[in-house]
């Protein structure tokens, strides 16, 4: 008899279990991911879930990866001028909405900018990071232009020995295919980052919403400048002030305007923006970066942006919110 009211009892508490809040992350594309998701009875675990993360990971690494010599983007930089590849529609997808940023941007925003990072110390054929001399830099330029680049079908096409670095937005892409597989597997509350980038969906267990903190753009030490309820929204924060060097004085970080041809020399030190896309926002975090504190500041504004711009001045930093970020924040 009290076999089986113990029985009856584990069965009992086994129905009644509700949802859990499972974590897991690993290294990924030179930094690392995190995944916490809300597990219902019966759903997916762990380590399924990672099985399946880790997965699009490799994909995204396979065709993405400058540091591979075998992945498809590599493969592409290696083609000399008025040659074409092949590609998939994922890699039609980035390259489209990369070409649409660089002619939102005038040039300054664009994926041929792989000569330059690698000329200035940033490029996975670096070095060492250094101001490089001006004929270096002019013949590099020769070779960096979205103009270049053209998509034929499924072909990626160059009239020049363009070489592309898809960095700029194939985190926040990542996160959106992450965050697709997790609805698939019927998973419907989780908040997935990979390399900063990150999706919130859903709410936790107890009902509350994911809090994301923004960081101040200081290289000492993270402090949260801010910090913000966010559902159904992905979040990116581009800046100045993790990868940088310096010499004579001056501050050169690896955020490039390739229409100059260098990294950027003004005071904008972050940007944050919000989006439903992890990849409209990844994008457009670093265009905004790129643009500076005023026209980046215009464009936001313009183009209904959700973005916080952070600026640096004396004594500390001064943020400035877009009426469309604060109607983020807000849940309007």
């Amino acid at each position: 008899m009290r076999t089986v009211l113990l029985l009856c009892l584990l069965l009992l508490s086994a129905c009644n279990q509700g949802p859990t809040l499972e974590r897991f992350g690993g290294p990924t594309m030179g930094s690392s991911y995190s995944i916490q998701y809300v597990r219902q009875p019966g759903g997916p675990a762990p380590d399924q879930v990672q099985a399946e993360v880790e997965a699009i990971f490799q994909a995204i690494d396979a065709r993405y990866s400058t540091y591979r010599g075998d992945s498809t983007v590599s493969r592409f930089n290696q083609l000399p001028a008025n040659q074409c590849l092949p590609i998939d529609a994922d890699l039609f997808e980035l390259a489209s909405f990369g070409q649409h940023l660089a002619e939102q941007s005038r040039g300054a925003f664009d994926l041929t900018v792989e000569p330059l990072l690698d000329l200035w110390g940033f490029g996975p054929q670096a070095r060492e990071m250094h101001v490089p001399d001006p004929q270096a830099l002019a013949r590099a330029r020769e070779r960096v232009g979205y103009r270049h680049l053209r998509i034929e079908g499924d072909a990626l096409c160059k009239d020049a020995p363009i070489e592309l670095d898809f960095n700029s937005i194939a985190a926040g892409h990542a996160v959106d295919l992450i965050a697709q597989r997790l609805r698939g597997m019927g998973i419907e509350a989780f908040l997935a980052e990979a390399t900063g980038e990150l999706k919130a969906v859903g709410r936790k267990p107890d009902g509350s919403a994911w809090r994301v903190a923004l960081e101040l753009p200081r290289e000492d030490r993270q402090i949260a400048r801010q910090v913000i309820d966010v559902a159904d929204m992905a979040v990116s924060t581009s800046g100045d002030y993790r990868h940088y060097f310096e010499d004579n004085g001056r501050r050169y970080s690896h955020t490039f305007d390739a229409h100059l041809g260098r990294p950027v020399e003004h005071d904008l030190a972050a940007v944050t923006v919000l989006d439903g896309s992890a990849l409209q926002a990844d994008g457009y975090s670093t265009l905004l970066l790129i643009l500076g504190p005023q026209q980046g500041w215009d464009f936001a504004v313009a183009h209904g942006i959700a973005a916080v711009l952070v600026t640096r001045v004396e004594g500390g930093f001064v943020s400035r919110s877009t009426p469309a970020f604060e109607r983020a924040v807000k849940g309007e």
